[in-house]
């Protein structure tokens, strides 16, 4: 089981997401948590990482967990995904560290995306908050 931490960032009914250096799906931002961070602690840092930001910690609002097969790995691997909003930051939206693509996603680019991500997509286009 890989556990993940991710920002859900909506816009005019699109999603924010990213593609990695020599991957081929886009993935919500977010990552790995470090030995000892707290779910707050280890967005806060790969958000900053990746996209040079800084998300407002008290703006963070628990959305939900997701799990499914993970992207690129083994067959029985699984990734569980803790996702937050944060609609308060910091800084300008950039491409960094391994991201290497910046963009905003509807509902169609569903299949462009991993496994995990299809899910929050389904989950969010039910509540009318991803358009079509």
């Amino acid at each position: 089981m890989i556990t993940k931490i991710a920002w859900l960032h909506l816009r005019d009914g699109h999603i924010l997401s990213t593609r990695s250096r020599g991957k081929d799906k886009y993935y919500l931002p977010g990552g790995k948590r470090e030995p000892g961070e707290t779910d707050e602690q280890t967005l806060l840092r790969e958000i900053r990482e990746e996209l040079t930001v800084t998300l407002d910690p008290a703006s963070l609002v628990f959305a939900g967990t997701f799990e499914a097969p993970a992207h690129g790995h083994a067959p029985g691997v699984l990734v569980r995904m803790s996702c937050y909003y944060a609609p308060r930051y910091t800084g300008q939206l950039q491409a960094a560290a391994e991201i290497e693509e910046v963009v905003w996603l509807s509902y169609r680019h569903r299949p462009d995306v991993s496994a995990v991500d299809q899910l929050i997509f389904d989950w969010l286009r039910g509540q009318n908050l991803l358009a079509e």
